[in-house]
């Protein structure tokens, strides 16, 4: 009977791939989150309440390992943000280009 190889990380790094695009991807992301749940630990005391608490119950004590659980239990999730110089400034707030154009008046008052 064979045995599933035991790691140093939970959840494993296998895993956690699958859930984006690349390894530099999974870094990134888990950086990130795990200075937000620092930045929520240390304000704690201070009662200002903006920053989320961690989304997953760990035993672990280390923001990085918390911030793997989250993307491992799919409460993280990555998204793509479009640049500001993509955006079409001719779409109506619907997203629908050249709509917000349509029935305006463009004339000079005359």
């Amino acid at each position: 009977m064979e045995r599933a190889h035991d790691t140093m990380m939970n959840p494993p790094i296998e895993e956690l791939l699958g859930r984006v695009d690349s390894k530099f991807e999974l870094v990134t992301l888990a950086a990130r989150r795990a200075r937000h749940i620092n930045a929520y630990f240390n304000q704690l005391g201070e009662g200002l309440g903006h920053m989320i608490p961690p989304q997953v119950s760990s035993v672990s004590r280390k923001p990085l390992s918390i911030g793997f659980e989250e993307i491992a239990a799919d409460k993280i999730v990555r998204t793509e943000l479009v640049p500001v110089e993509e955006i079409d400034e001719t779409a109506d707030p619907l997203g629908q280009p050249g709509d917000a154009l349509e029935g305006a008046d463009t004339t000079d008052g005359e």
